[in-house]
């Protein structure tokens, strides 16, 4: 009789457990097939979800008429390829890749901002990245993916104010506008990502990809990411 035809009936299978079905692989940052197929997947995806939000933002928007620089507590919708592409793909350059081609496919479909799009995607991608990179892609936990949320909405914040300029607030307004970027990376563009990735990685269906055993990896904390690097 096996281990697991000896466990009741309905017992959780512990974390040490879980993982030994997953094997480890040797780490390596060169990307894959699989990576680069489901990056790109899922940068199209975000792409077409970046136009659908396009065509909605003039209402969105308009409910913060009554202050309009906290209008950026909701752009981390354009902010979540970055860290979603990085917490799955788990390779260099994750991030930017997703970000750009998610901001590509937006401008091909209509963008209202035309191409200056793809340049505030790629700066967004570069805000995640350095995140990423800063713990040398070793670490994917929560508060790794709330940073580089925060990091994508930082920099697109910069990028708006110092960069291209978009906006002219004055000093206080525009620290409350970059701040309420940021705040909105970090949940929208980093905790929601990081919670995606572990629920599909409970699926099964990133069992090619670094990131397959997500689900098993503390929320906080050195994480097992190195271990899962292919």
């Amino acid at each position: 009789m096996t281990h697991d035809s000896a466990r009741p009936a309905g017992a959780s299978v512990s974390a040490p457990a879980a993982a030994a079905r997953y094997p480890q692989r040797a780490r390596t940052f060169r990307w894959s097939v699989s990576d680069i197929v489901v990056a790109s997947t899922l940068a199209v995806a975000s792409g077409v979800i970046f136009w659908g939000w396009n065509l909605s933002f003039h209402f969105v928007g308009n409910l913060f008429a009554f202050y309009p620089p906290v209008e950026t507590l909701v752009h981390g919708m354009w902010l979540f390829p970055a860290a979603l592409g990085a917490l799955i793909i788990r390779k260099p350059g994750a991030a930017i890749y997703c970000e750009v081609v998610a901001a590509t496919v937006s401008a091909l479909l209509g963008s209202q901002w035309g191409l200056t799009v793809l340049f505030s995607g790629f700066m967004q991608g570069v805000g995640a990245e350095l995140i990423f990179l800063a713990f040398l892609y070793r670490r994917f936990s929560a508060d790794v993916a709330l940073l580089a949320g925060a990091g994508a909405g930082f920099a697109g914040g910069a990028n708006y104010h110092w960069i291209m300029p978009m906006y002219a607030y004055a000093p206080l307004e525009t620290a409350i506008h970059i701040g309420c970027f940021a705040l909105s990376g970090a949940v929208i563009a980093g905790l929601l990502p990081w919670l995606a990735t572990r629920g599909l990685a409970a699926t099964s269906v990133l069992s090619p990809l670094a990131s397959r055993r997500a689900h098993l990896e503390p929320a906080f904390g050195t994480g097992a990411g190195a271990a899962t690097q292919r």
